[in-house]
């Protein structure tokens, strides 16, 4: 009873403490066998630890809570990990399998191969480098840590904001298949299953697979009396590919995953052989036309097919002249559009872009384009592990990964060809990771020592068209990254209250870059061709066909023979040199309570801009970006395990920020400035009586910028509230609470009957860097629940349950393209209903 009472003491001070310092890890946990709460075992420090031991800030969730709670991906773990913004999919990617992953407000919004993640997703121990592809399914998962703030030491770079490790099931030593078929709402049909095979004493193997099939929530629509109007065949202009062109639905799965592992694990040597593969092959992410913008391009447009010099709905009237020059479109690709609504032929009337095209209903599009997501990812990876004594092991880590992606998008939401992007993406990336662990002097000192090599290589394309081809962007471009780090921690226990955490992780990082991004309409040249006619530009261009070197360096074109080349020709390198330290202390006060506070720092990488739409003289960078955090924390397990308690306050210094801005049609990154993040976290589990379980956190941010380097580029309009000193970081809640009770009830007969509601209340955010008013997300309430039988032998299981069952709608993601004519964005997924059994022998 004493010990109770101290415990709670400490709690209590911890927690009435002011919320300077930083954040509240807790454990997923659930209620163990014999009552009370289950340990949860992680490996956030390298090695396998009680959670509860581990001084980080670590959401852990074990897979029977994953599967309880509904949660399929990665990006699921958004409602239930406090401080923690995870979405499916990225401003203008198309696809569910980006990842836009934010801890404690730092992260990244993109899925270019130049942005590299704030958020470090492993899997198996495995570095995945690319946001594309980072949203895994998650059909055979052991567990999933999140871990909050920098973990440069241990993890690296990009992990500036916090790391998520996916563990994923290891071969038992008994025959065993798991699995489950469920059926719900929009004609899903989704499979599950894993076998273990044991196959000699010491070596087994498991066969994982999934598949998921669903048809999407937004229907395109005819745009009534479209037929009446002339239109451009979408396949005259460049594009990745032409899939699933037409009327349809957005926002569908189609998507398969298979996986293989091979352990040997007899005497002093471990051994692990994995392999995976996912296929997906679905209809793009569900797109909602919000407004349009009478802006460059739709005001040209429209001006043009009415053939006026005027302001049309808010083009620059000079500007719209250039359809007088023999068409948007004639020198390249299509023809001409210019005055097509005011000649003697009505059979080749436009349609002008404008609002007519807002359905009125989120779940509806006009849209008629590429639809289109296909993605293969596959690699392999090797662990092995050998005691070299007891208290000294030596693990190796080896993997090689491999995506192809290929995208088409049709975001205009019209008919119209006024903003169809497609991209695709070709990478590999090999890794190398050593580590020596060890223990001395009775255990009081652990450490751990390593060396890491990483090396990536692949290209990104892409392809957008704007205006019915005013502006075509044909994007090729080449990346590839070499990284080496050494890096090391120590923990060591002065006695049983007292330890001490000292820490470094040295990176080194080569990163190469050509651009090839190109005009492939000439719209430049026709604008100076213009201006030429009117005696207000370069005589060099006042004939365009063809383009001469005279026009192309009148033009700023820097490269002869290229004269469409926006980017100067050669290889761009950049070099990269960081150390990130950790310093951390630790005050046990008894066994069921542990006080930690650290300081630690992370940094994220640099690189280039790719998206250009103007030509310059050299290829844009941007710097690293760098993140300080001051942490205070405690965990606590009290009243025989009914109770756990985990807290934290933090405060980070953020330093260097990259985000994207639109520069008329181009996203480009710059180091915007820096910003102070301070926020606290708390992950209560309770379990008060047998059967009777509660999760529940609460997370709060208050994240502001603190200066902004170029004011002039980020600035507010009519459509935006912009970036200044004091505004919020984008993806950031200021609030975020969730409650889970599970109850389990038991029959005589050994069945079971198990109840779960999960609720979670988010604030308001900024969905994207410019803070446009018609993206922010608005504060939401969502609620899943479910009911399951167990029967008394534990062979099959039925459960019936529904995500979003308050059929809250708020937009994942979405783009201000003001330049372009339009806001568009996703909204989550409708209410749904599911019927899952399960299977297990």
């Amino acid at each position: 009873m004493r010990r109770t009472t101290v415990s709670l003491a400490v709690l209590a001070a911890a927690l009435a403490g002011p919320a300077f310092a930083q954040s509240a890890p807790q454990a997923q946990a659930e209620a163990a066998p014999e009552g009370g709460i289950a340990e949860i075992v992680v490996t956030a420090q390298k090695r396998a630890e009680n959670v509860q031991d581990v001084p980080i800030a670590i959401s852990a969730f074990t897979a029977d809570t994953l599967q309880e709670r509904s949660v399929t991906s990665v990006a699921a773990l958004s409602n239930i990990a406090p401080n923690v913004t995870l979405d499916a999919g990225t401003p203008f990617s198309g696809s569910t399998a980006v990842l836009s992953a934010y801890i404690r407000g730092i992260g990244a919004n993109d899925f270019a191969f130049n942005i590299d993640p704030g958020v470090g997703i492993y899997l198996d121990g495995v570095y995945l480098a690319r946001s594309v592809g980072a949203n895994q399914d998650l059909p055979d998962v052991e567990r999933i840590e999140v871990l909050k703030g920098p973990q440069g030491t241990l993890f690296g770079r990009n992990t500036i904001g916090g790391a998520i490790s996916i563990v994923t099931h290891d071969p038992g030593k008994e025959f065993r298949f798991k699995g489950d078929v469920t059926v719900g709402r929009f004609s899903l049909v989704q499979t599950r299953g894993t076998v273990d095979l044991p196959i000699t004493d010491g070596l087994g193997a498991s066969v994982s697979f999934s598949t998921k099939n669903r048809t999407g929530y937004l229907k395109r629509i005819a745009y009534p009396g479209a037929g009446n109007y002339a239109s451009t065949n979408i396949q005259n202009y460049k594009a990745a590919g032409f899939n699933n062109i037409g009327l349809g639905t957005e926002g569908g799965d189609g998507n398969w995953n298979l996986r293989g592992k091979l352990k040997y694990d007899k005497g002093p040597f471990t051994a692990t052989l994995s392999a995976d593969y996912t296929n997906v092959d679905q209809s793009q992410i569900a797109n909602t036309l919000i407004t349009t913008t009478p802006a460059v391009f739709a005001g040209t447009y429209n001006c043009a097919i009415i053939a006026s010099s005027t302001d049309c709905g808010g083009g620059p009237p000079a500007f719209a002249y250039i359809g007088g020059i023999g068409g948007l479109n004639s020198i390249f690709d299509n023809p001409s559009v210019y005055g097509v609504n005011v000649d003697a032929d009505p059979r080749n009337n436009r349609l002008p872009y404008d609002n007519r095209f807002v359905t009125g209903n989120i779940d509806t599009s006009y849209a008629n384009g590429n639809n289109y997501s296909k993605l293969k990812s596959y690699g392999g990876s090797l662990t092995m592990a050998y005691d070299l004594s007891d208290s000294l092991t030596i693990k190796s880590i080896t993997g090689y990964r491999e995506l192809h992606w290929n995208v088409g998008t049709d975001l205009d939401g019209s008919p119209l060809n006024f903003l169809h992007t497609s991209f695709t993406t070709e990478q590999w990336q090999f890794s190398q990771e050593l580590q020596l662990l060890g223990n001395a002097m009775d255990k009081k000192l652990n450490y751990v020592l390593g060396a890491y090599y990483f090396k990536e290589a692949g290209n990104l394309h892409d392809y957008v068209t704007f205006a019915e081809g005013l502006l075509q962007v044909d994007g090729p471009n080449d990346l590839a990254t070499k990284n080496y780090a050494f890096f090391g921690q120590v923990d060591y226990k002065f006695s049983d209250m007292f330890g001490i955490t000292v820490g470094g992780r040295y990176t080194h990082e080569d990163k190469t870059f050509e651009g090839f991004q190109s005009d492939a309409n000439g719209l430049t040249y026709k604008i100076l061709n213009f201006l030429a006619g009117i005696d207000a530009g370069p005589p060099a261009c006042a004939n365009i066909n063809p383009i001469s070197d005279a026009c192309r360096i009148a033009a700023g074109f820097p490269n002869a023979g290229q004269p469409l080349r926006y980017y100067i020709a050669g290889t761009q390198q950049k070099k990269f040199n960081n150390f990130a330290p950790k310093v951390g202390v630790q005050f046990h006060p008894n066994d069921d309570v542990m006080v930690y506070a650290s300081w630690s720092k992370g940094y994220k990488t640099g690189g280039w801009t790719t998206r250009l739409s103007n030509p310059l003289p050299y290829a844009p960078g941007f710097g690293e970006e760098k993140a300080t955090t001051y942490e205070l924390g405690v965990k606590s397990t009290l009243i025989d395990r009914r109770l756990q308690v985990n807290a934290a306050v933090f405060q980070t210094d953020y330093k260097g920020i990259q985000l994207n801005f639109q520069q008329g049609v181009s996203p480009t990154i710059q180091n915007a400035g820096d910003a102070k993040i301070k926020g606290f976290e708390v992950e209560v589990t309770a379990a008060p009586v047998d059967g009777f379980t509660i999760n529940a956190s609460i997370g709060h941010l208050d994240a502001k910028y603190t200066s902004v380097l170029a004011p002039a580029q980020v600035a507010a309009n009519p459509f935006q509230a912009g970036v200044f000193p004091g505004a919020d970081l984008p993806k950031t809640p200021k609030w975020k609470f969730n409650i889970s009770p599970r109850y389990e009830a038991a029959f005589k007969n050994g069945g079971k009957l198990i109840f779960i509601a999960d609720y979670t209340h988010s604030s308001s955010l900024w969905n994207d860097t410019e803070r446009a008013y018609l993206l922010q997300r608005p504060g939401t309430d969502i609620l899943n629940g479910s009911v399951t039988y167990k029967e008394p032998g534990d062979h099959w299981d039925l459960t019936v349950g529904g995500t979003n069952l308050t059929d809250t709608r708020y937009l994942v993601t979405g783009q201000a393209q003001i330049a372009g004519g339009q806001i568009y964005g996703t909204y989550s997924r409708p209410r749904e209903w599911y019927v899952k059994l399960g299977l297990k022998f």
